[in-house]
């Protein structure tokens, strides 16, 4: 079975799972699994699979901000306007096959532009090469949406759905939690604030699925 199959199959038994005190325990676990599959998805192999050829490339200056969108919205155009790096412009869709980089200079400093190739509903789950294309866009500092204007706005929808299927949690803080792995003592949780998602049978079966028996872990 290969990990889209697993995943399909994880997300089609948290669906029909009902959520309650007695359920909490399996959907911890579910989520703990689904997590770690997604993860493997986007990272490298050992086998050298990687995020595959001519899409990561090595990182320069300060920053790395990542042009991402549908295809033939203007990305390469706009990369091209902003660092003079030739990337290939045309009318026809996915023109960009690789991730094409660029400097940007600002005030004295560096920063690398990607213009990466377009992208297509279902990339989160390999379509149209989005696995290699979201993994670069991981690796930077600030994602830049390109739209089309005369298409709809739905398409920026489509793209932050995308990105939050892996993780990638666009305009949004990252959760305040203090973790700490001890060598004895069991799961021991504090929270300042309301946990709507959360009680410790969860925790502890997310943890148990990374084989973690005793920690400290604060939500602020």
């Amino acid at each position: 079975m290969s990990t889209f199959d697993k995943i399909k199959e994880i997300e089609t038994e948290m669906a029909r799972t009902q959520k309650n005190k007695n359920t909490a325990y399996h959907l911890g676990t579910l989520k703990a699994k689904l997590a770690k599959l997604k993860r493997e998805l986007l990272t490298p192999s050992k086998s050298g699979g990687g995020p595959g050829e001519g899409f990561d490339v090595a990182g320069t200056g300060v920053a790395r901000v990542g042009f991402i969108g549908f295809p033939s919205v203007g990305k390469s155009t706009l990369m091209s306007k902003m660092t003079g790096t030739f990337s290939e412009v045309s009318e026809v869709e996915f023109t960009t096959l690789t991730t094409v980089p660029g400097v940007l200079q600002y005030k004295g400093a560096k920063i690398q532009i990607l213009d990466l190739p377009g992208i297509i509903e279902g990339a989160k789950d390999g379509k149209g090469r989005g696995r290699q294309v979201i993994a670069v866009a991981r690796t930077c500092s600030l994602i830049f949406i390109v739209l089309d204007v005369l298409k709809p706005l739905t398409h920026k929808a489509v793209i932050e759905r995308e990105m939050e299927g892996v993780g990638i949690r666009l305009n949004k803080e990252p959760p305040n939690i203090v973790f700490r792995k001890k060598d004895k003592g069991g799961i021991n949780m504090t929270n300042t604030v309301p946990l709507t998602n959360l009680d410790k049978d969860v925790v502890k079966s997310i943890l148990n699925e990374y084989r973690i028996a005793s920690a400290d872990i604060s939500f602020r």
